[in-house]
């Protein structure tokens, strides 16, 4: 008998695909499934949590004009 799952449909380019991904590779209950190359279906209950680990994420890896005057003063 089939079975039903509540999902959101997620679409995103390659490089935050890959980030879903990796968070999904630690705890493996985010992504209910891998599409194709721009979207993923992820569990309802865990689309916060995604949305805060990508911001963080994003966040430390952004690169900010500012720092690049802190760097050539020095």
């Amino acid at each position: 008998m089939p079975r039903a799952v509540k999902g959101v449909l997620v679409e995103c380019d390659p490089s935050i695909k890959a980030l879903i991904l990796s968070l999904d590779s630690k705890s493996h209950n985010i992504v209910l499934a891998d599409l194709d190359d721009e979207h993923l279906l992820i569990d309802v209950p865990m689309l916060e949590y995604v949305k805060r680990e990508l911001d963080s994420q994003l966040a430390e890896n952004t690169f900010k004009p500012a720092e690049l005057d802190n760097i050539q003063r020095k």
